[in-house]
């Protein structure tokens, strides 16, 4: 129970308390008054210590009893008259109790104070996590997974009681409470110091954007990740230095244009931002003939303008286009009819996109369209992950799942935060490297999606490295990624990325050697990220990969090694 809450319990029982005090000196002074008689005949009176005691297991209970001696008939009734009043004050006592106990505000109160020591225990690099919706769960399952440490803020009670409910790899303390208020981010763990950032990811852009103010004016050195489904909500985001904002809506229009464009590095993209260890998939390519986009909100604006950019043909069907905006030819209605689709030209159109906020709206789009033409290629927006099972039974061409766009998105963001580089550095390229790219991650995923990590050449992040630089030996990148129980053979990783002060490689040559601050991303599988690290840490083994000498290990070893 914290200070808040103990006081709390003081000022509610202070009426309590006085009551049974009184009571309690009224019963002893009665006691004591009335004198009594020894069975020899000689008087006596009771004391105070004895006049105490009587009243402490006799009040409680209304119990009997005639203490030190018979009682004669003055005392019998100065007892009746002692003993009522501490009965009254304890009833008085238990009932305020139950009733503090059952108070909200005391509750919450309970609770806060629970949550804040949970959090300033943690010993660990941690996350706080603002919203636990469906993408706050993806990210603290993620995360966990992963071995970090996360807290979470939510105002709904239910997500914060289906948390504790969630069988997670490690206990993540949540809270129901408003990430807008600044307190309650600091009792989240925000001044702690091992708070590596905050995740804004509520399904409120104000609420977000306000997060984001705190972080960066509060602790400006902080990352903070933020989800915003509004163009000018994320133009305020970054105008204030905001690490990263995510628009799921904007992020899904670049992937499709991105895959009727260029497939291939779509195929990377899909890849290497994917949620890691599930099944490698193969993304579908979408086609470059006519479009119907349904419903023209936030969503369906953002995939029109990038439409618009690859010059991919579309029509636009909205229920209100003069408060949307749609563009001219915009056919009135929701497309969940087929007079609507049709009129809209679905017999020539080669797509239907249902982005509507409506799942149900939606999933009735795609099976008119299908009805009216088998073999569209359909995609639909998936609002809640609740119906996740009815999108699959659609089995649409490309399901749209906000809630996974950016949970992937962010997590690729915390673990290797080189990705985005690559990705940019990437679509510069042809058609034969991105296809060599994918070449190479089918190779070493073992038909997993592969984990994304950057690796930094530091002493504390690769201390073997300049250990073996300090003894004038010169550390490869192929020597850190080479198997050290297989000779000669790598493990299954590719450096995708080497960035230093004065350049920036992709698929840098295996024979690069490496320098202090150089940092590379790679992907692979769990196993050889594992492996890598043991490899980082552990000065025998890199020397062993990079020279084929084998030196004694230990302090008694390595002393009698010298000797020879």
């Amino acid at each position: 129970m914290g200070n808040a809450a103990f006081y709390m319990v003081l000022r509610r029982m202070r009426g309590p308390l006085l009551m049974l005090i009184g009571s309690y000196a009224l019963g002893i002074l009665v006691l004591m008054a009335i004198p009594g008689e020894h069975p020899d005949g000689e008087p006596w009176r009771m004391n105070f210590i004895d006049a105490l005691y009587f009243l402490t297991y006799v009040a409680p209970t209304i119990g009997f009893g005639e203490y030190p001696y018979e009682f004669n008939y003055a005392q019998r009734f100065g007892y009746m008259l002692a003993i009522y009043p501490p009965v009254i004050a304890w009833f008085y006592a238990i009932v305020t109790i139950v009733g503090l106990i059952q108070d909200p505000i005391f509750r919450r109160t309970v609770e806060a104070g629970r949550f804040r020591r949970r959090v300033r225990r943690l010993a660990d690099p941690f996350w706080i996590v603002c919203g636990y919706g469906d993408t706050g769960s993806l990210l603290v399952r993620s995360l966990t997974e992963r071995g970090w440490e996360a807290t979470v803020l939510d105002v709904d009670r239910d997500r914060i009681a289906e948390l504790e409910t969630r069988d997670l790899r490690l206990f993540v303390p949540g809270w129901q409470a408003d990430a807008n208020v600044t307190e309650n981010l600091r009792a989240a763990g925000l001044d702690h110091p091992q708070c590596a950032g905050v995740l804004a990811v509520t399904n409120d852009d104000h609420t977000n954007l306000q997060i984001a103010i705190t972080v960066r004016l509060l602790h400006p050195e902080q990352r903070v990740i933020c989800r915003a489904e509004n163009r000018a909500t994320a133009d305020n985001m970054v105008s204030f230095g905001t690490d990263y904002v995510v628009d799921p809506f904007s992020s899904f229009a670049d992937r499709l244009a991105l895959a009727i464009t260029k497939p291939e590095m779509h195929r990377v993209y899909e890849w290497l931002s994917g949620m890691p260890n599930t099944p490698l998939f193969e993304p579908p390519r979408p086609p470059s003939g006519r479009w119907l986009i349904c419903g023209y909100g936030r969503f369906g604006k953002a995939v029109c303008r990038r439409l618009d950019k690859v010059n991919v043909p579309y029509t636009v069907i909205e229920r209100t286009p003069e408060q949307t905006g749609a563009p001219e030819g915009t056919i009135y209605g929701k497309g969940t009819e087929a007079v609507t689709l049709r009129e809209a030209g679905v017999e020539q159109a080669e797509a239907v996109l249902a982005g509507t906020d409506d799942d149900a709206d939606n999933l009735s789009i795609v099976m008119t369209a299908r009805d009216i033409k088998p073999d569209l290629y359909l995609a639909a927006r998936e609002n809640q992950m609740a119906h996740r099972p009815l999108f699959k039974a659609a089995q649409l061409q490309m399901p749209v799942e906000p809630s996974y766009l950016i949970a992937t998105r962010m997590l690729s963001l915390i673990t290797a935060p080189l990705l985005p580089e690559f990705l940019r550095i990437a679509r510069g390229f042809d058609r034969s490297w991105h296809a060599a790219v994918a070449r190479r991650i089918r190779e070493v995923s073992g038909g997993r999606v592969p984990e994304i990590w950057t690796l930094e050449v530091s002493e504390h992040r690769s201390p073997a490295i300049l250990e073996l630089r300090h003894e004038g030996t010169e550390v490869a990148i192929g020597d850190i990624l080479a198997d050290p129980q297989q000779s000669g053979q790598g493990m299954n990783t590719v450096a995708l990325l080497l960035v230093r002060p004065e350049a920036v490689v992709p698929l840098p040559d295996l024979q690069v050697p490496l320098e202090p601050g150089d940092r590379l991303l790679c992907c692979g599988t769990t196993e050889a990220r594992a492996q890598l690290r043991w490899t980082l840490f552990h000065r025998n083994t890199l020397r062993y990969l990079t020279t084929g000498e084998q030196r004694p290990d230990g302090s008694i070893w390595r002393w009698l090694g010298e000797r020879r």
